[in-house]
């Protein structure tokens, strides 16, 4: 009789633990449904860090393409026939204006001009023969006027004495011829002072011409030794010692350029000129124009180059292969850092754009259109999608042209927890312009 007892309060006492853990199970399924109830309403809004954008102004740069050339380059020639006797500089060195760069056989241009000289000497012996001579015929001109005046005060005294019966008509006749003799005398003496004249004014003429022919054998001379026109590098030499080279020859036997300081051409679209005009006459920014305006220069390596340039001209004509136009600028070159043909990006100015929105780049997302947007936080701080409008980027930041106004929060950081309806708190990192400091958190509206 005591074993049946005992398995009956076994079994009486599994019953009663059954029952104790079902009632303790459907207490906590119960349970469950109100405390995450609890949690959810518990649970505070994701904090997001906002910038308040403000408008601004903002100095537009473009960077243009462009390659560099010397801002003075001169092709060497020579000017005489000859043969090179010595080549007077190293190649690839500085050279200045006036150095003798070559020197041609001089002999043949000596010759010619101590020939000219002496010419020039005989000449100017002739010219004083002549002027002697000239003054002779003038002597004799005056001597033949006064034996002309003495033979007709003659002859009108033995016309007087002949009507007078005091001479003869011999005597009379006689003293006429007299006169007619000294008139011929004195006209042969005219004459010879008209020719004397003209061999001398041939000899001043054939001095003036010799003088012209020894000066033209002094600058023939004086170009067998051939000189730098301009300062600066030289180049190579494209002819050695001994070679024969003729006057302004198609071949120059080197080339200088001056490279400081040094040109930089860049294209610039057509549709760039006109949007720019555009903007400008409406108002959007604000252009200080074109004359000696500041611009800065981009190596090829991707390093700015430490010396601004000034922009000197835009062409006045477009090139219809390109449908751009040339901009000049100059950059000072001390240092030689810019060699002729090197690569560059020349950054340039565009103007100044007037309460312009700044918007983060780390603001600005892209739907999966590749539509650029933006998360909002509105006054009661409820997260707004806007759809953006881009201009450009500058630095860090976007040029944004429509989608934002002043005092909009753009959230940059925490945009991953919320979506568009979502109450968030705000955590103000910076305005616009300003470095991004550490977050603040603000209450909640």
């Amino acid at each position: 009789m005591t074993l049946p007892r005992q398995q009956n309060a076994y079994r009486l006492i599994g019953l009663l633990a059954f029952l104790l853990f079902a009632s303790l199970v459907l207490g906590c399924n119960e349970q469950q449904p109100q405390n995450a109830a609890a949690s959810a309403a518990a649970m505070p809004p994701p904090e997001v860090g906002v910038v308040t954008v403000s408008p601004q102004s903002v100095t537009l740069t473009t960077e243009l393409p462009g390659r560099t050339s010397p801002f003075l380059i001169s092709e060497i020639r020579p000017q005489v026939n000859g043969l090179i006797q010595k080549r007077l500089f190293v190649e690839g060195a500085d050279v200045e204006a006036g150095q003798v760069l070559y020197q041609i056989d001089p002999a043949p241009f000596e010759a010619a001009y101590e020939n000219a000289e002496a010419n020039l000497s005989a000449v100017k012996k002739s010219a004083d023969r002549a002027q002697a001579a000239l003054e002779a015929a003038m002597a004799g001109v005056a001597q033949a006027e006064a034996s002309y005046k003495l033979a007709m005060t003659n002859g009108e005294r033995f016309t007087k004495a002949y009507e007078q019966q005091a001479v003869s008509a011999s005597e009379r006749d006689q003293a006429v011829t007299q006169v007619e003799v000294a008139r011929a005398t004195l006209e042969a003496a005219k004459a010879q002072v008209d020719s004397e004249r003209k061999a001398l004014a041939t000899a001043k003429a054939s001095i003036k011409q010799a003088e012209a022919a020894l000066k033209t054998a002094r600058i023939q001379l004086d170009y067998t030794q051939i000189t730098a026109p301009i300062s600066g590098r030289i180049g190579r030499s494209a002819v050695t010692e001994g070679a024969i080279v003729t006057a302004y020859q198609p071949t120059a036997l080197s080339t200088i350029q001056q490279t400081d300081p040094v040109f930089v051409d860049v294209p610039q679209s057509t549709l760039d000129v006109l949007r720019l005009s555009k903007l400008a006459k409406s108002g959007e920014i604000v252009t200080d124009g074109e004359g000696q305006a500041e611009v800065g220069l981009m190596l090829e390596d991707g390093t700015e180059y430490p010396h601004k340039g000034t922009l000197e001209f835009r062409d006045v004509t477009v090139d219809p292969t390109t449908g751009s136009v040339t901009l000049r600028m100059v950059f000072p070159n001390p240092d030689q850092t810019l060699l002729p043909g090197m690569f560059v990006r020349a950054v340039v100015q565009e103007g100044v754009a007037k309460d312009a929105i700044m918007a983060p780049q780390d603001g600005v997302r892209r739907n999966p259109k590749g539509l650029p947007l933006a998360y909002v936080v509105n006054k009661d701080n409820v997260v707004e999608q806007r759809l953006l409008t881009l201009d450009r980027a500058i630095g860090d930041k976007w040029l944004v042209t429509s989608g934002l106004q002043d005092g909009d929060r753009v959230i940059v950081e925490g945009s991953q927890k919320v979506r568009p309806g979502a109450t968030v708190r705000v955590a103000d990192m910076a305005k616009t312009g300003a470095g991004a400091g550490a977050p603040k958190a603000q209450p909640e509206a």
